[in-house]
């Protein structure tokens, strides 16, 4: 189906964590219905260079912001530690200032990738793992989401149509009933889609709602390197090559960051989205009832395995 454009233009979108990833990916999805999206993360080239991330990683928060530029959009870059209350606080006081409101909240922060560990390291009782690294793990993973949406959700409910989405990885449904991990990872993952839940009971009286949204096995810039492979030739990682490591089979059904930022901006650009409202929903399922494809046509679905 053919992707419709600019149904976002006008609205103002905060990615909370955009710099690479899903975030990006998310921002670059709302960038092609022509939001302003302000992108948001510790990984800057121009900015405090105190402010780091837990990635050593190339990608910036201003390549994100260029990109939104270059897909129809509005894009700008805030180097935010959203870990820190007083610089979600400015981050508010700029946005207020700016814009007088935003209208989308996406809260994508993360950076817990390298504390979970090498799949060899999964299942290691909690007794056994790192206090340090897990509880690192759980700040990094919900804290964040919670001084974010503590400080922005005054900008959302100041008008009718506000809406909160919290990224995690797995539905409620998925989640509830299997084993994620570590404790700290299972506990994180688990608490997003609950929070969603949580803020569409308190943001309905403003006409605004919350859902959770998971995305599949996603293409990041991170699966991509540890693969060995890129966008365009990603199917190469099922195949055995010397010096690199075979994806598994379900590899197959990934999908590209910009899948699940096509159907947050779908859902965005819903005039009847409080219907999701407290819902837990995943990329394909926003795909199926939006119509939304990939960037290469089609329509993955990597929790059913499946890629239409």
């Amino acid at each position: 189906m053919e992707q419709v454009r600019d149904r976002l233009r006008g609205r103002v979108a905060v990615v909370a964590g955009a710099t690479r990833g899903a975030g990006r990916g998310i921002a670059a999805g709302l960038a092609e219905q022509g939001a302003t999206v302000v992108c948001t993360g510790r990984s800057s080239r121009s900015g405090d260079s105190r402010i780091v991330s837990d990635y050593p990683r190339p990608e910036t928060i201003e390549e994100t912001a260029e990109l939104v530029d270059a897909l129809g959009g509005i894009g700008v870059a805030v180097q935010v530690d959203h870990l820190d209350p007083e610089q979600v606080s400015r981050l508010a006081d700029r946005l207020r200032s700016d814009y007088g409101r935003i209208d989308l909240l996406v809260n994508d922060i993360w950076g817990g990738e390298l504390l979970k560990g090498a799949p060899a390291t999964w299942n290691t009782p909690l007794w056994r793992q790192d206090l340090d690294a897990g509880l690192r793990l759980l700040h990094l993973a919900v804290d964040t989401h919670l001084i974010t949406a503590h400080f922005l959700s005054p900008l959302l409910i100041g008008h009718p149509g506000g809406l909160i989405v919290e990224i995690t990885d797995g539905t409620a449904e998925f989640n509830a009933a299997t084993y994620r991990i570590s404790v700290f990872y299972d506990l994180a993952k688990a608490s997003i889609n609950r929070l969603a839940f949580s803020q569409g009971h308190e943001l309905a009286d403003h006409r605004a709602a919350a859902v959770a949204v998971t995305p599949g096995w996603l293409r990041s810039e991170m699966m991509l390197d540890a693969y060995g492979v890129t966008e365009d030739d990603w199917r190469a990682a099922l195949t055995v090559r010397p010096g690199y490591p075979t994806a598994p089979p379900g590899f197959a059904y990934s999908e590209s960051p910009r899948y699940v930022g096509r159907g947050i901006a779908a859902l965005a650009a819903d005039p009847e989205r409080d219907r999701w409202n407290q819902r837990s929903l995943s990329s394909a399922a926003l795909a199926d009832a939006y119509g939304i494809t990939d960037i290469d046509g089609t329509r993955p679905d990597s929790w059913a395995g499946r890629r239409d």
